[in-house]
């Protein structure tokens, strides 16, 4: 799956690693991002064809009933809980324009966020980052016009999604101390396993 997105940026997300790395031999710029990304998931064949040909090729989880799921068919229309979306104005795997389309799929209140950057680093935009926002109340028909009535922030959208959920429920829950429960702490975070590579034997 990570190597078919990559592939809708080749030039940026393979050939460069590949010119830079392998054909200059240059080491590669230790960069935290990246790190994380490696960590992919890996999914059965049959379930990364059914992803990518009846969710991107068909876009059928748009259509109520076009996909089911254990015999049970999907229909988004009938979420009616509260929904947040945010999409990143670079990103190379959900384009913000075909994103902002949910706005009018799910029959619940609805807020949608646009976050400056690219599908990994405007997610993981925390506080004091360099990356910035917009937002608008207003949910017009099309991407276009809800960015020409938008306003642009500096800085994370996080703040954005905290006020968001605290107006849906202020109440705060502690949180869980490590170790309190019946499982030991094994190692602090993040834990010896982002430093390991699996290499081929």
């Amino acid at each position: 799956m990570a190597t078919s997105f990559n592939m809708l940026r080749a030039n940026d997300l393979i050939w460069s690693f590949v010119v830079n790395n392998y054909l200059l031999g240059k080491d590669q710029l230790p960069f935290d991002l990246l790190f994380w990304n490696s960590d992919s998931t890996r999914m059965p064949a049959a379930m990364h064809s059914f992803y990518l040909r009846k969710m991107y090729q068909e876009n059928l989880l748009a259509r109520p009933g076009g996909i089911s799921l254990a015999g049970v068919p999907i229909d988004l229309s009938k979420i009616e809980v509260p929904t947040f979306i945010l999409s990143t104005r670079e990103d190379h795997i959900a384009p913000w324009k075909s994103t902002y389309a949910a706005t009018h799929l799910y029959s619940g209140p609805l807020k949608f966020v646009l976050s400056a950057s690219g599908h990994m680093a405007g997610v993981i935009s925390a506080p004091g980052s360099k990356y910035g926002h917009w937002t608008n109340d207003d949910l017009p028909p099309t991407p276009d016009e809800w960015l020409a009535g938008a306003t642009a922030h500096q800085g994370s959208w996080w703040p954005v999604w905290d006020a968001w959920i605290s107006g849906l429920d202020s109440e705060r829950v502690p949180a869980r101390e490590s170790g309190g429960g019946k499982l030991p702490i094994i190692e602090d975070a993040p834990g010896s396993y982002v430093r390991l590579r699996a290499v081929a034997a």
